[in-house]
């Protein structure tokens, strides 16, 4: 599977939108698919994702001897990296992430929007004592209307994380989303399987997925 990504708006990148992601795509936003299908696809597209965010990192030049004596003129990722998930959606894609490096550091945010003010709030952040000299990969899963996305990364830059060594990573995103973090952050890149085409009135995304962490850990609640 092609890791290649498509510059759709300066620093957002789109997965290229192929048949076999759209396959994916069918499964986990249909209703009716169990929980099982809907972990193991949504792992199928988050593992793109991560390929997709480490491929925006800085690289330089590696040389290995191969098991014949010769050399090989490959690459490898510059700096030291980590992920932070927004929780609790975002800890669905923790594991794709230590499955492709098993030593990498994990992170935490926890943002719940206020019931009466609608604004977010932070409720909790464990971060890597050394995050400040690393690039960070930042998982959510969901970006509707930017405000968990811009108050996460608020936390990420008041740590002294420079603002182009984020990477936000996400399967579904609105265009509100994408507009509200541009224009805060505009060094802030971005990766995402589908740009949705709006949200509604109740601030869910179209066509959507429903609620990602509820069918992801399945508490969902059928009427």
């Amino acid at each position: 599977m092609t890791t290649e990504t498509t510059t759709v708006q300066d620093a957002v990148h789109l997965l290229p939108q192929t048949k076999q992601l759209r396959a994916l795509h069918t499964i986990i936003r249909n209703r009716g698919a169990d929980r099982d299908d809907f972990v193991s696809n949504a792992g199928r597209v988050i593992r793109q994702l991560i390929e997709a965010g480490l491929e925006l990192l800085p690289f330089e030049p590696c040389d290995v001897r191969t098991p014949v004596g010769e050399t090989y003129h490959g690459l490898r990722i510059t700096p030291e990296i980590c992920g932070v998930s927004i929780a609790r959606a975002g800890e669905s894609m923790e594991a794709e992430l230590r499955a492709m490096s098993p030593e990498i550091r994990i992170g935490k945010i926890l943002i719940q929007r206020d019931k009466v003010t609608k604004l977010p709030h932070l409720y909790y952040s464990a971060l890597p004592a050394d995050i400040v000299n690393r690039h960070v990969l930042l998982l959510d899963p969901m970006l509707a209307t930017g405000g968990t996305a811009l108050a996460a990364i608020e936390v990420l830059l008041e740590t002294g994380v420079p603002e182009e060594h984020i990477v936000f990573v996400n399967l579904l995103s609105a265009p509100e989303g994408i507009k509200a973090v541009r224009e805060r952050y505009p060094h802030v890149r971005m990766v995402t399987s589908s740009i949705e085409q709006r949200l509604n009135e109740n601030a869910y995304m179209q066509p959507g997925i429903g609620d990602f962490g509820d069918r992801y850990f399945g508490t969902d609640v059928v009427l």
